[in-house]
């Protein structure tokens, strides 16, 4: 089924495809409903799966006024009941890892899983009191260093080098489904999310549902070892690294991303 609900100042295009329970994807900046095509051939033979594009990225129309996090939460719960969804499991990635995690807070008794890729979302995971603290700032001084680099190069950083590398199609492709978006408009949604890291780690603390935190160890945009004091904080989350992987974990390497949630599901009971 493929449809576009209307929503206030904007637009949301979906599809779904397979049956039984919901497992809704929700894309990151550099993304739209497209990004998830390794995953739903291999998820859509026990799922309903639903892709869409976030307000504002294609092919909705474009939109002027920049958006908040709570709009975009408004879209993904308004998409939610508009299929008849009594409950869901979340599959985020990137910034797609605000807008669920936001929903989560909202309405935890309607989610049955949440999967965190490259994200913690709005989690202020600096207040965490941890060990990692110098760790994460060696790796924000390199990471500046690498995304100066590739954008000399003209790779883009959400993809990484190695994909460009090992990968030149796979680059391309990411590429060219990131470049349908216009570029000023996730600009200054990257700004947006930077500056909406606001939840308290205690209020995190409290989520009570399955929770799969993916990272990749040569990811540019987020720190890995965040995703990992952040798993310390939920009782029975997982944390999952995949070696040789940039940010896009799931666009990179889809089959250890599709069997670390698969398995995680089937574990959970999804």
């Amino acid at each position: 089924m493929k449809g576009s609900l209307k929503r206030p100042d904007g637009e949301i295009y979906f599809e779904t495809i397979g049956s039984g329970p919901a497992l809704v994807f929700a894309h990151g900046l550099g993304g739209n409903y497209l990004s998830w095509w390794q995953q739903i051939p291999f998820f859509s033979k026990h799922f309903t799966c639903v892709t869409f594009s976030h307000r504002g990225f294609w092919p909705n129309a474009a939109i002027q006024e920049i958006p908040g996090i709570a709009d975009f939460t408004d879209d993904l719960a308004a998409l939610i009941d508009h299929l008849q969804f009594e409950n869901v499991t979340l599959v985020a990635q990137s910034f797609g890892g605000w807008v669920c995690l936001e929903y989560v807070m909202r309405e935890q008794t309607r989610v049955r899983a949440l999967i965190m890729a490259s994200t913690t979302g709005t989690l202020d995971y600096a207040a965490i009191a941890n060990t990692e603290n110098e760790r994460m700032k060696e790796w924000s001084a390199w990471a500046d260093r690498q995304k100066k680099r590739l954008r000399e190069l003209s790779i883009v950083p959400g993809a990484g080098s190695r994909m460009a590398e090992e990968q030149p199609s796979l680059h391309y492709l990411f590429r060219q489904i990131s470049d349908l978006t216009p570029s000023p408009y996730k600009e200054s949604l990257r700004t947006l999310i930077h500056n909406s890291r606001t939840l308290p780690p205690v209020r995190f603390s409290e989520l009570r549902i399955p929770l799969l935190l993916l990272t990749g160890d040569e990811d540019l945009l987020f720190p890995p070892a965040a995703a990992g004091i952040a798993s310390l904080l939920v009782p029975d989350a997982l944390w999952r690294s995949i070696p040789r992987t940039g940010h896009s974990t799931y666009f990179e390497r889809p089959q250890l991303f599709n069997q670390i949630v698969g398995e995680f599901l089937s574990g959970a009971g999804k």
